[in-house]
């Protein structure tokens, strides 16, 4: 056990050194520092060159900087969550390797090395997701890696697409014949990593994993892989007419069945998954209608706080038995002060309450678009989202924090140093962060003149949420909504608008029978005679028979042997 805690303490102190190195080259970065391209040839294949491709600019450093900071803020909760696990340090290799995959990702815009990362990040988020190897889990991870690999498929396919443009350069992509496809292509990998409709239901299905890989992988860095990959393609993806639109619709749609599950989910984690996929909704939502940079801005302080709302959640389950369930829990606020602290300042970045970090970044992107003309439809819906993300987070609040608790009286609730500094640092990163960002980042956002009532609709459906979520969640309906009450919408809300069975069991059940029908046809049927298995038994079968039919003496056998030997003899 020395051993092991000695590697995960050794691998925390490794991030925060390499969080001291990139926090100060970011901030460099984006004061002016400009991008810088490192470029040597590997090999060529005849005329083609295949060349590694570093790129350093404020985008990637800052990026690399939130998820160095994030991992090893994780890697320090972890030590008390998972304390009484045999195997702390293969966990702790995993997220190494997993926080390697995402700089790979982040520096090298080549399509065929940015592989490496894309895929390795696949491969680990699923050994992560099925560490605890029971049913639920494994049949998680099988869902979590059958979705990724349709997205590896569309990177594969838009790499042999590029082949004619002989490089394989993010950056000096032009269009071609095949330009239609390439986006098509790119476009279906970034959604299946960031979990867009219809590839959502892996995302709270990945919630099997242990709270500290859910605090680090389905917060901050493989589900926001997919909108950096579009971020990163967005100069030539947006030269297709209808990249944008598409995006916009994909991503409200997401958005919306995100909250409206949320409202009646009772599973803490899945509520956090959900929350993250609405906010994940938001950025593409902001890329559709041609904001990057805000995008790219909320992505960052979004992984800030919603690690925080993990690792506050992951407190509260480790403090009751590991238990997930939001109705066993309550009055926190007596016994655990700085937990349910830093819990309401998550809660209250993700909501958008002025000058926290999500304010910034969210009511940023709500208010831009509706000050530019876009869709009346799209805008309602954005606007609505924003008043049930309140609405799911004043729910959640009110069972965990304010309500009674229901658990046994003999719980021992605990807040070590291990689990309160990180939440603390990223307390104070959850203020901060969003202010600072605005102030340093070099975006040339152009002055908004709004009415009033313009610029005040974010936060009046942030209280509107709010309030019909206090006044729908009383002592009576503590636990339930309006929407629980009719059996429809309470499935519809609780299986994300049967996504659940339309991408798992629905896919399942014909190659299920059809393998099934394979078995009994083939493996325990004729294939059973005429294999080796089957030829074997009938052989002995057959001489067990000769010998029944024979009187066996070994005057018999003698005859037998020599009469052969005879016949031998003669044939030669």
């Amino acid at each position: 056990m020395t051993l092991q805690t000695n590697i995960h303490k050794k691998a925390s102190l490794l991030m925060w050194m390499f969080f001291m190195l990139m926090a100060p080259l970011s901030i460099y970065m984006m004061m002016g520092g400009g991008t810088t391209l490192i470029e040597w040839a590997m090999f060529n294949i005849s005329s083609t060159p295949i060349m590694v491709t570093i790129i350093i600019d404020p985008v990637g450093t800052l990026f690399s900087s939130t998820v160095l900071l994030i991992s090893a803020n994780v890697l320090q909760f972890s030590t008390t969550y998972m304390m009484h696990d045999k195997f702390i340090d293969r966990f702790t290799i995993l997220v190494l390797l997993f926080v390697l995959s995402m700089n790979l990702l982040i520096f090298i815009p080549h399509l065929i090395i940015l592989l490496l990362g894309w895929d390795g990040l696949g491969l680990v988020s699923f050994i992560l997701v099925i560490y605890y190897q029971n049913p639920k889990s494994l049949g998680a991870g099988m869902i979590t890696a059958l979705t990724n690999r349709i997205g590896d498929v569309m990177l594969l396919l838009s790499i042999a697409w590029t082949l004619n443009q002989g490089h394989w350069n993010i950056i000096h992509m032009w269009e071609s014949s095949s330009f239609t496809w390439q986006s098509v292509a790119i476009l279906l990998a970034a959604m299946t990593k960031s979990a867009q409709m219809p590839f959502s239901s892996w995302l709270p299905a990945a919630m099997a994993a242990p709270t500290p890989v859910s605090a680090l992988v389905h917060s901050s860095t493989l589900v926001t892989a997919g909108v950096f990959l579009l971020i990163r393609f967005y100069p030539f993806l947006s030269s297709t007419s209808w990249f944008n639109q598409l995006l916009l619709l994909i991503a409200v749609s997401t958005t919306t069945m995100a909250g409206l599950s949320a409202m009646t989910e009772c599973d803490m984690k899945k509520i956090i998954a959900l929350s993250t996929l609405s906010q994940l909704g938001m950025m593409m939502a902001s890329m559709g209608l041609g904001m990057v940079n805000l995008a790219y801005f909320h992505m960052v302080t979004h992984a800030l706080f919603k690690a925080l709302l993990f690792i506050c959640a992951g407190t509260l389950i480790h403090s009751h038995m590991h238990s997930q369930d939001l109705r066993w829990m309550g009055n926190i606020n007596a016994q655990m002060p700085t937990t349910s602290s830093c819990f309401m300042l998550a809660n209250m970045a993700l909501c958008g309450a002025p000058f926290m970090s999500g304010f910034y970044s969210k009511d940023m992107i709500v208010e831009s678009s509706i000050f530019y003309s876009n869709n009346f439809i799209m805008l309602i819906i954005i606007l609505f989202t924003v008043s049930l993300t309140s609405f799911y987070t004043m729910r959640f609040s009110l069972t965990t924090i304010w309500g009674p608790s229901n658990c046994n009286p003999f719980m021992h609730l605990e807040e070590s140093s291990s689990l309160t500094s990180p939440m603390l640092t990223l307390s104070s990163m959850s203020i901060i962060s969003g202010s600072a960002l605005i102030w340093i980042m070099p975006m040339s956002q152009e002055p908004m003149t709004m009415t009033p009532l313009m610029k005040n609709a974010p936060m009046i459906m942030v209280i509107m949420g709010l309030v019909v979520a206090w006044y729908t969640n009383t002592q009576q309906l503590k636990n339930s909504s309006l929407m629980m009450t009719v059996p429809m919408t309470h499935y519809a809300s609780c299986l994300m608008w049967f996504l659940v069975p339309l991408s798992s069991q629905f896919t399942m059940k014909e190659p299920m029978s059809i393998s099934h029908n394979y078995l009994k046809s083939l493996d325990q049927s004729w294939l059973e005679l005429l294999g080796g298995q089957g030829l074997s038994s009938s052989s002995f079968s057959a001489s067990n028979s000769m010998m029944n039919m024979f009187n066996t003496k070994p005057v018999n056998y003698l005859m037998m042997s020599s009469i052969l030997v005879l016949l031998t003899l003669t044939l030669l």
